[in-house]
């Protein structure tokens, strides 16, 4: 029976890969597993996966020795401003091999980092088409900012140079505007951002009525870190939101979709608190002017209206003096009638009473004796008839001058 051993099986197994396949290979593939050994060599694997249900339908193993992984690495990771990680879509130039302990595997020399971003925009493009059919694409843009955006909720980690600086720049700005920020922490990067972001936004979500707006800000670093804000889920859970989302993730790069759906987004930390004291010093010129107005407009007024009162107080005392005038005269006509009326009810009252008392004087015993008629007495009674008279009687008789007595016979 001929036999050889598995070490020199796997030795004809890799000297017929070496003949068979050329020295660099042009593959097309997604990463997976990527881990980052210490020694500076990384190790992954590559997959493809079924385009109708996602399983996977290929694998091999892979590897980027250090001296490669510091040239073709880095270089990746600056122009698609992704972490070369687990889940990216990508071309890569291989050799095939097979060792005699580790097995097959691909050895990549190169990354074609256009193919990488061609796949990203992709990706983007389809979140933000979700979005848009979803009808949440421009939702928080749409919210109003409140004039003074003083209380702010921060989404950050705490020791990240980039919320130092943010806080700094604030209590810091000339014009001595005060803000009143709170951090909620997150991881700002690595494979927990999202997460960790999202369940910032759930807790600033249960006190919503303390803040006037989030601002969710990392500092700088190396743009290939900020894969986590393009994702579906962050960007949903921004772009409804219930208050107005500001970004400052600190890159120069393109918009992640964070961005994309966020109220506003600024390149750096500071650029938002820039931001935000630009709207403060808008409303203070907006509430300056508005003084300004008001004080002229009250000056008008009060200058107008001053014209006016001494117009209505000159009429009115042109009214007074002719109202006074005219009563005055009404008076005079009123006493002058009086005096009249008055007159000549005395002259008609005296006329009358100067009747009656000649009526009187006429019906006096006196004026009636002075014509030669008498009045004769009986015990000092007037005597009208001699029926009660008798012999013997006195009697007195007045006359117009003196009296007699008689004595009847």
């Amino acid at each position: 029976m001929n036999y050889i051993s598995l070490r020199q099986l796997n030795m004809m197994i890799s000297q017929t890969v070496e003949n068979v396949f050329p020295k660099d290979c042009w593959v097309i593939a997604e990463t997976s597993d990527v881990r980052r050994h210490s020694n500076g060599h990384c190790y992954l694997e590559f997959i493809e996966k079924d385009s109708i249900d996602g399983t996977i339908i290929a694998k091999a193993r892979g590897y980027i020795w250090a001296n490669t992984f510091s040239s073709v690495v880095r270089k990746f990771e600056q122009e698609t401003g992704r972490r070369f990680d687990s889940g990216l879509k990508v071309l890569v130039s291989v050799s095939v091999e097979f060792h005699p302990l580790y097995g097959y595997g691909l050895n990549v020399s190169d990354i074609d980092a256009t193919y990488t971003l061609g796949d990203l925009h992709a990706v983007r493009q389809e979140i933000l088409r979700r979005l848009k059919e979803d009808g949440i694409l421009t939702a928080n843009r749409e919210l109003e900012l409140p004039a003074l955006p003083q209380r702010i909720a921060v989404i950050s980690s705490a020791s990240a140079a980039g919320y130092e600086d943010f806080v700094r720049h604030l209590s810091g700005n000339r014009q001595g505007f005060v803000f009143y920020p709170c951090l909620f922490r997150a991881m700002m990067q690595g494979e927990q951002t999202e997460r960790s972001v999202i369940d910032a936004l759930e807790r600033v979500f249960l006190n919503r009525e303390l803040f006037d707006v989030v601002v969710i800000i990392r500092g700088g670093g190396a743009a290939s870190e900020l894969s986590s804000f393009d994702t579906y889920p962050l960007a949903a859970a921004c772009a409804q939101f219930p208050l107005p989302v500001i970004t400052g993730i600190g890159h120069d790069r393109d918009d992640t979709v964070l961005d994309c759906v966020a109220f506003h987004s600024a390149k750096t930390p500071t650029a938002v608190a820039d931001f935000l004291i630009e709207k403060m010093g808008n409303a203070y010129g907006e509430l300056s002017a508005l003084k300004v107005y008001i004080c002229r407009e009250a000056l008008t007024l009060l200058e107008t209206s001053s014209v006016r009162l001494d117009n209505m107080l000159a009429r009115l005392h042109a009214a007074s003096c002719r109202i006074t005038s005219e009563e005055e005269h009404k008076l005079e006509i009123l006493r002058l009638t009086t005096v009249n009326t008055t007159r000549q009810l005395l002259r008609s009252k005296e006329a009358a009473l100067n009747e009656k008392a000649s009526f009187i004087r006429l019906s006096s015993p006196e004026y009636v004796l002075s014509k030669g008629y008498s009045i004769t007495r009986k015990n000092g009674k007037a005597l009208k008839s001699t029926e009660y008279l008798m012999p013997g009687d006195t009697i007195d008789t007045v006359l117009a001058k003196g009296t007699v007595r008689s004595e009847v016979i």
